[in-house]
């Protein structure tokens, strides 16, 4: 009996210690990098492999990866991640790190793991330089325990090399790219890389959580959607006495990664890969290098580039067989539409939709060639498009956003742009306001319903509010921050500018304070509101706002500002409508708000004709398919020629022309209240979390139509203007007194209303 006890007791004690053994807990698993002395300069590429068995393929295989700074991940020589990791960080001290499902890619027995590194090691403004080259591996299956250790393989590549000038400018932490095609290491995916090339047992530097990574944070955005290669099928060439160039037209711009097949007799040669973005003004983006070797190859240069035009300068000797390209980008489906009878207006929406898309991927950025930052100026004008274009996948986007803004505030409260970054944070107390207010953090969770989120970040809202003070007039007193820009262009009154950013921020705080039930906080932010208000219509002059100490010509921005702010009654609409029939100062960044301030006081016919007159240059231009980010090529800041906030107007289009916003967050109830404008037909269709919300109308002389599709689970308020004389019929009938009831809480005077429940309705006034 003993005997048997005893025998029990040494077998538990067994299976327990083979259990213990068999986890491979987060802890175990180890930052690793190569012996190297340089290791950690800039530009550094290491390739690391890790050969293992397994018994039996896992149900469901997920692999925790982060690196500094990029990835590219092949297991069994097959390609599963190509770009891999997010650029630094959740806030300046913390690391983000990737989940990938693996399962598909691993069989039984033998397996082969390899990832190719880039280390940035450069700051920028999108990124935070760790100072230190690294990658973390995890996995814990039922049948694979796999952790990053210094049993895994590694070695710089030598292949991957710099250019000589011009290097990108300072604002980006990406390098050029140089590839030295005799120094590849073939097949080192898949080949025995320790006798072949010379791999060594890696250095392990950290384990899960130490410095200089430190918290490492789930990746909050889908990984990259990959197009596939492509073939360029048409291309000129410019002959010349050495050198050849190449220029190959895109289909649009994109952000892409080059493939080349070529053939050479000798090697040695150095072939250029630019695009025609290259330079920005003065500013230089990113570019590679491929210098040959002898015979057939191919090449992709994993550094992406964007522009309509790719660009090679060969050397003769050289033999060009095919290029391609690889798109990549968000994944995010583009299942919103726009359909109308206006040329001009369908050719912005196109432009607009693609100048968006190529404006995203580890965060929202203001251009794709010069600074791939997160301005907040232009996250707030991108956010509130992607509500009308994308699908829902989109959001997330948008919630890293709101959460890195907060996590990179500073102790004294401040807030700054872009973010986030490494050698340059300025406070721009404009972009500031717009990002925590109305227009920012309330219409993220007006389309979403994330009220997580919310009560996450109102705290960080509450601080840098905490900043802001008003002086004897009321207004908001001066803050310079540290840039005081508030738009391009001339003639800005700063004063009023900034109030009016103030006055939206503090209407955000409202929103989000009742929200969060801080009704107190809430009464005195509405208190401060009325403040600021007062002091902003004492600087009526009678026409138009104007601040007393400003010499300028009358500025449209603060007009628009406090229009769509509520701070400027409907007294002082004729005389600003007026106004801005005469005065265009704003740049496309700000010329969104004046937009929807026509709209606003109803004024949408000379909204669409306005817009169109100051976009016609950008829209109407037959060499670009991305807008601008002044109004004409080379204008403001560098002259971008694809400029996230020149969009804007798409989403005036959504909310106005056509009518629809959300009342409840996440769009339970949300309105249809079109205002046709100039135009006789137009259709859309917003990809909303409930589902597709589809609202078209026709109007001619004698008939008004409205067909819409209300989604399950949500309702819509159909607003439309009082007109006697007139009858409307919906779904063929005229309602009865009662039916389709509006909430008293939705009825405004001068406009009908009808609340219609989920399903399909035709709407005809006559």
């Amino acid at each position: 009996m003993h005997k048997q006890v005893g025998l029990l007791l040494s077998l538990f004690i067994l299976i327990g210690l083979f259990n213990v053994k068999a986890q491979k807990s987060i802890s175990d698993a180890k930052w690793i990098t190569t012996h190297d002395a340089n290791v950690d300069e800039p530009n550094r590429w290491i390739a690391y492999r890790k050969d293992f068995k397994i018994i039996n393929k896992p149900d469901k295989a997920i692999a925790k990866i982060s690196a500094d700074s990029k990835y590219w991940l092949w297991i069994n020589g097959e390609l599963v991640v190509f770009e891999g990791n997010l650029k630094r960080g959740p806030n300046p001290k913390d690391t983000y790190a990737d989940e990938v499902d693996i399962t598909p890619y691993l069989w039984k027995g033998e397996n082969k793991i390899a990832i190719l590194l880039w280390h940035f090691g450069k700051e920028g403004f999108s990124h935070k330089n760790s100072g230190k080259a690294g990658l973390i591996f995890h996995l814990d299956d039922q049948y694979v325990k796999l952790v990053s250790d210094n049993s895994w393989l590694c070695k710089i590549h030598p292949a991957f090399g710099d250019t000589g000038d011009p290097h990108p400018n300072f604002r980006l932490p990406e390098s050029n790219i140089r590839f030295y095609a005799e120094k590849d290491m073939d097949n080192w995916q898949t080949a025995d890389c320790k006798s072949k090339f010379g791999f060594e047992q890696a250095k392990e530097i950290g384990g899960w959580g130490d410095a200089p990574w430190n918290r490492l944070v789930k990746r909050p955005i889908p990984m990259w959607k990959d197009y596939g290669i492509k073939p360029i099928k048409k291309y000129d060439i410019r002959k010349g006495s050495e050198v050849d160039t190449i220029i190959a037209r895109l289909p649009y711009n994109m952000q892409m990664t080059p493939v080349l097949d070529l053939s050479d007799n000798e090697g040695g040669k150095l072939i250029g890969i630019c695009t025609d973005h290259l330079y920005m003004g003065s500013d230089v983006s990113v570019r590679a290098e491929y210098v040959t070797k002898k015979g057939k190859q191919s090449y992709e240069s994993l550094g992406w580039q964007s522009g309509h035009k790719l660009i090679l300068t060969v050397p003769h000797g050289v033999s060009i067989n095919k290029i391609s390209y690889r798109e990549t980008g968000y994944d995010a489906e583009q299942s919103g539409y726009f359909r109308c009878d206006n040329d001009f207006y369908m050719r912005f929406w196109d432009k607009a939709l693609r100048t968006l898309y190529i404006n995203m991927r580890d965060t929202y950025f203001d251009c794709p060639e010069r600074e791939r930052a997160q301005w907040w100026g232009d996250a707030v004008v991108l956010i509130g498009e992607s509500f009308y274009t994308y699908s829902p996948s989109v959001h997330a986007l948008s919630r890293k956003a709101i959460r890195e803004l907060i996590g990179w505030q500073k102790e004294d409260g401040v807030l700054h742009s872009p973010i986030p970054e490494g050698n340059y944070g300025t406070e721009l107390p404009g972009q500031m306001l717009a990002a925590i207010g109305h227009y920012g953090f309330w219409n993220y969770y007006m389309n979403t319903g994330d009220k997580n989120t919310i009560e996450e970040v109102y705290p960080g809202v509450k601080r840098y509010l905490a900043l802001w003070s008003t002086d004897e007039t009321g207004l908001t007193a001066f803050r310079p921050g540290g840039w005081t820009w508030g738009d391009w262009g001339d003639n800005r009154d700063i004063r009023l500018i900034f109030a009016g950013w103030h006055y939206l921020a503090l209407k955000g705080a409202v929103e989000m304070a009742e929200l969060l039930g801080k009704d107190t906080e809430a009464k005195e932010y509405k208190a401060i509101m009325e403040r600021v208000k007062q002091g902003y219509n004492k600087c009526w002059n009678g026409n138009a706002y104007r601040h007393p100490d400003y010499k300028e010509q009358t500025d449209d921005r603060v007009q628009a500002l406090a229009v769509i702010s509520g701070i400027a009654d409907e007294s002082k609409y004729s005389k600003i409508t007026e106004f801005l029939k005469t005065e265009f100062h704003a740049s496309p960044y700000m010329e969104k708000y004046v937009m929807e301030a026509l709209f606003v006081m109803r004024e949408s016919e000379y909204a669409m004709e306005r817009t169109q007159k100051r976009f016609s240059h950008m829209v109407n231009h037959p060499d670009y398919t991305t807008l601008f980010e002044g109004w004409v090529v080379g204008s403001f800041g560098g002259g971008t020629v694809n400029h996230a906030w020149s969009g804007g107007p798409l989403t005036v289009i959504g909310q106005y022309l056509c009518g629809i916003y959300p009342l409840e967050a996440g769009y339970d109830v949300f309105k249809i209240e079109p205002q046709p404008a100039l135009l006789k037909q137009a259709a859309i269709g917003v990809p909303s979390i409930k589902g597709m919300i589809e609202s078209e109308y026709k109007q001619t002389d004698k008939e008004f139509i409205l067909n819409i599709t209300v989604p399950k689970q949500t309702e819509a308020v159909i607003y439309l203007p009082v007109q006697e004389g007139k009858t409307l019929k919906i779904n063929g009938k005229v309602p009865n007194s009662g039916q389709y009831k509006v909430n008293e809480k939705y009825l405004h005077k001068n406009k009908q209303a009808y609340q219609l429940p989920a399903g399909k309705y035709k709407i005809n006034v006559k």
